[in-house]
């Protein structure tokens, strides 16, 4: 799918200087030529409700698939930190309780600490959300520890109605439709779920294949550049 017929409803209907400059930022950040020692990594979440069965389903039959039962029992619901490095064909999602400022600051710190070591630079591509902020590692660690994190970080966002431009949503649908679409009791069954997910799609080496440039979005999206008087 070309990634800006990916939720193009959510694209402002009049021009935006802010969304064109943020969008153009991303674009180029994507398009950045190789740079020993720094990584690309794009970070989303979305959540999931863990729903228990009441009866047990129906076994399959030839032809049927098994048959769950229309009732069912609520049991909580996940937040999921989904990280995508396109570049090195590698994802990592984190299941946890909530996503406030300190469970976002974690992770982060897991980016940095376990998952990219050696990196002298991680790229890091996100939504504004309130909690996607550098003063949430001031809010969970000390502020030596949190300046430690940020200094490994470059940070750029996606434009307000930009969440196409984030990777990590793509990666996240693709998530949704082959491990999520269904009913999950718990959040150990959750978490089990989704490592066995990441490990396959890791070992396939499964990418992005972005071919969305800045040229490409100043025809296309021409109607969001303001006019301006030469």
């Amino acid at each position: 799918m070309k990634p800006w017929l990916v939720k193009q409803w959510c694209i402002p209907t009049e021009s935006s200087a802010e969304f064109v400059w943020k969008m153009e930022d991303v674009l180029d950040v994507y398009t950045r030529a190789y740079e020993e020692g720094h990584v690309l990594v794009c970070m989303d979440e979305a959540t999931k409700q863990q729903i228990m069965e009441v009866r047990q389903p129906v076994p399959p039959a030839p032809g049927r698939e098994y048959r769950y039962d229309a009732e069912y029992q609520r049991n909580g619901v996940s937040n999921l930190f989904m990280f995508v490095a396109p570049l090195e064909a590698w994802r990592h999602v984190e299941v946890t309780n909530q996503r406030t400022a300190v469970d976002w600051a974690t992770v982060v710190r897991q980016l940095v600490d376990e998952h990219f070591p050696k990196a002298r630079k991680i790229v890091l591509v996100m939504d504004n959300l309130n909690t996607h902020s550098p003063s949430s590692l001031y809010e969970a660690f000390s502020p030596q520890e949190a300046k430690r994190i940020l200094d490994k970080l470059e940070i750029h966002y996606t434009p307000k109605h930009g969440s196409w431009l984030n990777m990590a949503e793509i990666e996240l649908s693709v998530l949704s439709r082959q491990c999520l679409s269904r009913r999950i009791p718990d959040q150990q069954t959750l978490r089990r779920e989704v490592a066995a997910w990441t490990n396959a799609r890791n070992v396939q080496g499964a990418t992005v294949d972005w071919r969305f440039t800045t040229e490409d979005a100043r025809i296309k999206l021409k109607r969001l550049y303001p006019s301006f008087v030469v």
